[in-house]
């Protein structure tokens, strides 16, 4: 309890006027969804503790806008009995001082890697493509905050999958530069690269 407050101290310091019991009720509706301090326990849900604060925040705005693919789905702790919901819908409640604060919030906290299975030949092979295609943008492996580009090594797979799916069928924007990576890559290799990011645990 003491660490997740200094988180969010820290974090607040950032976003002058949001009370740290604001932003921590606002968080526990997030991990209703994406798990326990932003660590999800589920396939098809993205772990966002840790995520730099930028692609969080930017993230949001995007939802905000409608223009990525806002998915319903069923709250997985609290009151499961609500209506499933869909971020679109969540981050159109939230303010802009909210979405910086949350964001700032989220990316103070440690990123935890999933424990997943993963195949030890196509995870060989989606590091050879990985090192050849992403790490410019996604160094060390997909790891490193540093980079503002999200994290992807011990992302949860069933999400990625999804993701690669959206970026494929032009349903969520990208940079020119990674349309043109995808562009370049087959089935076979994005299931390997999903299965690379799964391995690092």
């Amino acid at each position: 309890m003491i660490r997740k407050t200094l988180y969010l101290f820290s974090a607040l310091l950032l976003v002058p006027g949001i009370a740290a019991a604001d932003v921590d009720a606002l968080m526990q509706g997030c991990n209703d969804c994406h798990g326990d301090n932003g660590v999800s326990q589920w396939s098809d849900v993205p772990s966002i503790a840790g995520i730099p604060e930028f692609v969080h925040s930017d993230a949001l705005y995007v939802y905000v806008d409608a223009a990525r693919p806002c998915l319903e789905s069923e709250y997985r702790q609290g009151d499961t009995s609500r209506a499933p919901t869909d971020m679109c819908a969540v981050a159109a409640d939230l303010s802009a001082d909210e979405i910086d604060a949350v964001a700032a919030a989220y990316a103070e906290l440690p990123w935890v890697s999933a424990a997943q299975d993963f195949d030890v030949e196509l995870a060989a092979k989606g590091q050879t493509i990985h090192e050849d295609k992403c790490d410019m943008c996604h160094s060390d492996g997909g790891s490193n905050p540093d980079d503002e580009a999200s994290i992807l090594a011990g992302q949860q797979a069933g999400y990625l999958e999804t993701t690669f799916a959206q970026y494929l069928a032009g349903e969520r924007a990208q940079p020119s530069a990674m349309q043109k990576k995808l562009d370049g890559l087959s089935a076979d290799d994005i299931t390997a690269l999903v299965h690379f990011y799964a391995s690092q645990q």
